[in-house]
């Protein structure tokens, strides 16, 4: 397969999983903020802001609030990685490899840009809530058709690494946000907010469920970490991501393989890590440290992945 295809699918995958992952982190940052009266949930939207990746462009020339931070990562064509320039992006990169994916993939990709300009900037909250909806309902169906249709070759796999390396990383992110940007105050541990604060982290992850079947009762830190890092029957959770990116590296055919093993190791390293991890000994390590460790190896690993094969 050419590099080109390679990194267009790659980064296609990448970028439709991240517009859904924004979706559901504005849903839940709403939500969230109406239980912070005090300072009109401010907290909740820069913790936002950090969780999607965006402190550095943010700030400190903007202050967050609910209209700043809805629009620089829902709309805001200046910023690469909010919900419309996603999907912008996604579509150039479907355009580019038109004939490495299937009919259904082009139309899912296709009609999510066409769709997308009947969503007008700064509308009302009825209509936000409708655009979000949508925007999970998209990358859900683009997720699903090329899951669905695409041969298991080597384009298959490049794209669903694009897949579950965002997702390992949104995930990792996400949790360090909770746990070290927005820990409440010392009286609130264990209160009312504490418990929504981390009823909010499975709202974004599409997990209450499955922390009810798996854990059942309160909704506590420490099993929330759990699922998220280590629990592989979970689809968003680390170790089930690094599981997928493993298997994935080692099914592309590799033209230079002593190139190719760089990303490999770093990829398998991590996952052992993963795999053979106490969620006791990682908490009594530092979950924060932890995570930022995590985040970055991610981030490396994404750039071993291009020098491997070209990207």
């Amino acid at each position: 397969m050419l590099a080109r295809i390679a990194s267009n699918l790659f980064w296609l995958s990448r970028y439709m999983e991240r517009a859904g992952y924004l979706a559901r982190l504005l849903q839940v940052a709403g939500q969230m903020s109406s239980l912070r009266p005090g300072d009109g949930g401010s907290s909740e939207w820069t913790s936002a802001i950090v969780a999607a990746g965006g402190r550095e462009t943010f700030f400190p020339d903007r202050e967050a609030t609910e209209a700043s931070v809805i629009d620089y990562l829902a709309f805001d064509p200046e910023n690469p990685s909010s919900i419309v320039s996603c999907f912008e992006t996604a579509r150039r990169n479907a355009r580019a490899v038109r004939v490495a994916l299937t009919s259904e993939m082009w139309e899912a990709v296709n009609g999510t840009w066409l769709e997308l300009r009947q969503f007008k900037r700064g509308g009302e909250t009825d209509e936000l809530l409708a655009f979000l909806d949508w925007v999970k309902a998209r990358a859900g169906l683009f997720q699903g058709v090329y899951s669905n249709t695409m041969l298991r070759m080597d384009g298959f796999h490049f794209a669903r690494l694009g897949q579950f390396l965002e997702r390992a990383d949104n995930t990792a992110r996400l949790l360090d946000v909770k746990y070290h940007v927005e820990l409440p105050q010392v009286e609130d541990v264990g209160g009312v907010l504490d418990y929504y604060q981390w009823l909010a982290i499975l709202r974004v992850v599409a997990a209450r469920r499955a922390y009810r079947v798996m854990f059942q009762g309160r909704v506590e830190p420490r099993h929330v970490a759990e699922l998220l890092i280590l629990r592989p029957e979970f689809p968003r959770s680390l170790r089930f991501c690094y599981q997928r990116i493993t298997e994935h590296l080692d099914w592309i055919h590799d033209v230079d393989p002593v190139r190719a093993a760089e990303p490999k190791r770093a990829a398998h390293s991590l996952h052992v890590q993963l795999q053979y991890a106490q969620i006791d000994q990682v908490m009594q390590g530092g979950l924060h440290e932890y995570l930022s460790d995590i985040v970055d190896r991610t981030s490396d690993l994404g750039g071993s992945i291009a020098r491997a094969y070209l990207f």
